[in-house]
């Protein structure tokens, strides 16, 4: 709808409007409700085209998101939503609706669930397969007498079912019979028209009989349903159960199984969870199907179903994107996998989930039987490719930094240990912007430099890229990883295709003296902007890219350190990464007994919210404006009014 003027105005939502926070919910009726999660999908919508971001996964759990909070007494009773793309509509919700155009920018609301937020966060999630767990934990700290914890409730997705730790955490709470609800909330399946119709029944038969003869009532519904769907409904509940969970997993789990049902009928959601919160004794887990996107056919029609958008028109859908300059890193990195692969039929590619993320689905499209998705299971995929590698291929593991946090054991005892020639390309090093501190890769190189026998690269610029990828090709006798930054390269000119780099050696890319700046990585840029700006105040430094954390180039860091007074290096990264290895090795070689002035500039000892790139970036000390200043101060030079005293 619009105004007149082709801008979109707020949709109505009296509705809406009457609801501060989830307490206002449980004075209505079930029609109320249901004009309540009408509005709330059509002010999610409004509030998303503003700011960008997760949009499918949020309009897939409106009613679920209503129906839990007018059910459930929250914040006593806790939601715990997994992965925290669908937390939208509960934001809303929960007294932050006059902030919900804020989301994801600076100052604003995290795109996540976050504790410091809101009571009714309960618990902080942007990585998938953690609400099992920490629900668990709840309940059984409600049970040990800790106060204001009532029910627990877990929402999770089946994509985050893929991961290991969900099933641990089942396998756990079905073993302890602690009281506590899961709420499977499945948005791959398609439904065949008999499973609505035995949903619906089997809704009713748990709105009326006894908790514990659910299951025994569920079991012989099959036979009450009327002649035309008996067959049919039996052979849908058992393919739904059979293909999500392999049969009753569940079940032999210790869960008390209730489903399938249809995850955006209000009545029946609120018939179930009355009747679970009244009557349940031991863990539950309630399988309702529901559709990303829904109720927006943009997002409905869309592949990705509006996983991740920018700002966009809410009457078409069109999506805002500001025009490219140079070629996206994570498309460098899938371009030059493709040309390394042509040329050696033993590359394979491996992915956790994040095929469009890394790049991959385009490997996937040129060679789709050396492309594998493991889905959310990135300890696997790593050990996969540990495996695939032992037999004699060279197998790419392409997973985002935060994400391979995760699969570190793996890292380090499956390939590490055996060097095991695995080559991890880690997308999204660096500050990422909205998404803020959960998605941030500030670790990798902490983690993976301290390894013995490790090749740690980082890419300097797009080009350096395409190298690097055809470095670890070449690379057969141990691990290695090469890091590389989201978003645009910075427009330098591209080679046909990489050649592999001298293993730990680096570049001089501008001679000085003086002082010298050691980059490692995509900051290299800016060391050149703030070398452009002391040169304006008679100071040339001299400017170096490390491309290797390990092996360091031994020849190169002592080079600088002999012939110039000062030496700083610059990361994108925490403390304990390039920056200190480099200290290491100065100190072993006794440069600091010589007088030689040494800084490490590296990402600030805290999480850096969610903000545009820039003022992250800013905010860490490492735009140019910040490297000249940091120039000035190890020289000593004072500064009045931003020029030299």
């Amino acid at each position: 709808m619009t105004d007149g003027t082709g801008t979109v105005s707020a949709p109505r939502t009296p509705f809406l409007d009457r609801i501060a926070v989830p307490a206002d919910l449980r004075g209505l009726s079930n029609a109320d409700l249901a004009r309540v999660a009408e509005e709330l999908r059509a002010e999610t919508i409004s509030a998303v085209s503003v700011t960008g971001g997760h949009l499918g996964a949020g309009l897939g759990v409106v009613e679920l998101t209503v129906a839990i909070h007018a059910v459930f007494n929250t914040p006593t009773d806790k939601l715990i939503w997994d992965v925290g793309h669908q937390c939208y509509p509960h934001k809303i919700l929960t007294g932050r609706r006059d902030r919900i155009r804020t989301l994801r920018a600076g100052g604003g609301l995290s795109g996540f669930t976050k504790r410091a937020e809101s009571p009714y966060d309960a618990f902080g999630a942007a990585h998938s397969s953690t609400s099992i767990s920490a629900g668990l934990g709840y309940a059984v700290a409600r049970d040990l007498g800790a106060p204001d914890v009532g029910e627990v409730v877990c929402v999770i997705g089946d994509g985050a079912m893929s991961a290991g730790m969900a099933y641990e955490a089942l396998n756990n709470a079905g073993h302890m019979k602690e009281r506590l609800f899961v709420i499977l909330n499945d948005n791959e399946m398609s439904i065949a028209p008999p499973v609505g119709a035995m949903s619906s029944y089997l809704s009713r038969i748990y709105a009326g009989e006894p908790f514990q003869d659910l299951y025994a009532a569920a079991k012989g519904a099959v036979s009450l349903l009327p002649g035309p769907f008996r067959e049919g409904a039996k052979r849908a509940r058992d393919l739904v159960k059979a293909a999500t969970v392999g049969g009753r997993l569940f079940e032999d789990l210790g869960f008390s199984y209730i489903g399938p049902v249809d995850g955006h009928d209000m009545e029946q959601l609120l018939s179930i969870l009355r009747a679970v919160k009244a009557r349940a004794h031991g863990p539950v887990l309630i399988h309702a199907l529901t559709r990303k996107g829904k109720g927006y056919a943009p997002a409905e029609r869309a592949s990705d179903k509006y996983h991740g958008v920018g700002k966009f028109d809410v009457v078409t859908g069109a999506q805002a994107k500001a025009p490219s300059n140079a070629p996206a890193y994570t498309k460098v990195f899938a371009r030059s996998l493709i040309r390394e692969a042509e040329a050696d039929e033993r590359i394979v590619a491996v992915t956790a989930a994040m095929p469009d993320g890394t790049g991959l689905d385009l490997f996937a499209e040129r060679f789709p039987k050396r492309c594998f998705d493991v889905g959310i299971a990135e300890q696997h995929g790593v050990t996969f490719c540990a495996g695939m590698a032992a037999a004699g291929m060279k197998p790419f593991c392409a997973i985002y930094s935060t994400f391979l946090q995760r699969g570190y054991d793996q890292v380090v005892h499956d390939v590490a240990i055996q060097r095991l020639p695995v080559r991890f390309a880690i997308d999204r090093a660096g500050l990422v912007g909205a998404d803020g501190p959960t998605h941030a890769g500030a670790f990798d190189v902490a983690f993976l430099a301290n390894l013995p026998d490790f090749v740690v690269m980082a890419a300097a610029d797009e080009a350096e890229l395409v190298h690097m990828v055809a470095t670890a090709a070449a690379i057969d006798d141990r691990p290695s990883a090469f890091r590389f930054p989201r978003g645009e390269g910075v427009g330098v000119e591209m080679p046909e295709r990489g050649r592999p780099l001298e293993i730990g050696k680096g570049r001089v890319v501008l001679e000085g003296a003086g002082v010298a700046i050691l980059s490692f990585g995509a900051r290299l840029a800016e060391c050149l902007k703030a070398a452009e700006a002391l040169g304006a105040r008679g100071i040339r430094p001299t400017i170096a890219d490390a491309r290797f954390a390990k092996p360091l180039d031994r020849d190169l860091i002592l080079r600088l350190a002999a012939g110039h007074q000062a030496l700083i290096t610059i990361e994108e990264g925490a403390i304990g990464g390039f920056g200190s290895h480099v200290a290491q090795l100065l100190a072993e070689a006794g440069v600091f007994d010589r007088g030689l002035k040494f800084r490490s500039m590296v990402f600030p000892d805290t999480f850096i919210d969610q903000d545009s790139p820039a003022r992250m970036y800013a905010a860490a000390g490492m735009n140019a404006e910040q490297i000249e200043a940091k120039v000035l101060d190890v020289l000593d030079i004072a500064q009045i009014g931003g020029r030299r005293a």
